[in-house]
C-alpha cells in the first residue's frame, strides 16, 4: 500500500482544513516547494496536491505554488481542485508537469468531460469521490448531492481511469481513523484501484488499512493519503511507509 502525503494549497500556503470547512484552517507553511521536497526526501513516490481555492471557486487559483512544486520534485504528482474544463486538464497535464489529474465536481456536473479526459489521457485521470454519509459532495464539499458514491464509480467503469480516491468528509482532518467500512464498500464495486483518504491520525490507522489491503475484500485498496497527522508530527512519513509495506 502506497503512502501519499498531501499538500493542500490556499492563497499559496500549505494548509489543512477540518472536515473541509474553510473557516477551520490551520496554516503550516508559506513555501509549498520546501514541503514537497521534504516529502520526496522522506520517501514519497507520489504527492497529492489540492487547490482548495480552485475546489471552492471552480477555477485554479494556486498556479504559481503548483508550478513551484512540480519544478522542485521528481516524484509523481496528482492534482485536484478547480479542474472543471478540458482546457484546464490539458494545461496541468501538458504544461504544468502534473502526472495525474483528479476530477471531482465534474463527475456529476459534466460527466462527458470526465469521459473525454480519460480517453485523451488514459491512466492519468483519477476519480475524486468525496462523500458525506455515502452521498457525493461537490464544489469544495459545500454541496451534497443525492447521488451515491458507489453509483458514480460504477458509471465510469470501462474507461482507462488510473484510480479512485475516496474521501470520507466526516473523517477528514479529524485524525480519528479512516472509515474502513465505506472505503471497503467502494473497493468492492470499483473496477479501478482505490486510494483511501480522510481520518489518518496514528500509525495504528495506517496498520488497519494495510491489514485490510491484505484481505480479499480490501485487495483493491492500493494507497492512503494523509496530511494533518504528518504536519502535526504524530508520526513521520518514513514510519508510515514502513508500516504500509
Amino acid at each position: 500500500m502506497e503512502v501519499i502525503p498531501a499538500i493542500d494549497l490556499r492563497d499559496g500556503n500549505v494548509v489543512r482544513l477540518l472536515r473541509g470547512e474553510y473557516d477551520q484552517q490551520t496554516t503550516y507553511s508559506n513555501d509549498p516547494a520546501v514541503i514537497a521536497r521534504k516529502w520526496e526526501a522522506e520517501g514519497a513516490k507520489t504527492i497529492h496536491l489540492v487547490d482548495l481555492d480552485g475546489a471552492r471557486d471552480g477555477e485554479m487559483k494556486n498556479r504559481a505554488a503548483l508550478q513551484a512544486i512540480t519544478s522542485a520534485v521528481h516524484v509523481r504528482t496528482e492534482l485536484g481542485g478547480g479542474l472543471r474544463d478540458m482546457e484546464t486538464v490539458e494545461f496541468v497535464l501538458e504544461k504544468m508537469g502534473i502526472t495525474r489529474a483528479i476530477l471531482g465536481s465534474v463527475l456529476l456536473e459534466k460527466p462527458d468531460l470526465a469521459v473525454q479526459a480519460a480517453q485523451k489521457y488514459p491512466n492519468r485521470i483519477i476519480l475524486g469521490i468525496d462523500a458525506r454519509d455515502g452521498l457525493v459532495a461537490t464544489r469544495g464539499w459545500r454541496t451534497t448531492s443525492a447521488v451515491r458514491a458507489i453509483d458514480v464509480v460504477r458509471e465510469f467503469a470501462g474507461l482507462p481511469i488510473a484510480a479512485v480516491i475516496y474521501t470520507d468528509i466526516a473523517k477528514d482532518g479529524t485524525q480519528e481513523g479512516p472509515n474502513l467500512e465505506a472505503t471497503t464498500e467502494i473497493a468492492a464495486v470499483s473496477p479501478f484501484p482505490v486510494i483511501a483518504s480522510g481520518g489518518i491520525g496514528a500509525l495504528e490507522h495506517v496498520q488497519a488499512l494495510a491489514d485490510l489491503c491484505r484481505t480479499e475484500r480490501g485487495k483493491n485498496i492500493v494507497g492512503v493519503i494523509m496530511g494533518k497527522a504528518l504536519y502535526e508530527g504524530n508520526f513521520g512519513l518514513r514510519e508510515a511507509i514502513a508500516m504500509a509495506e
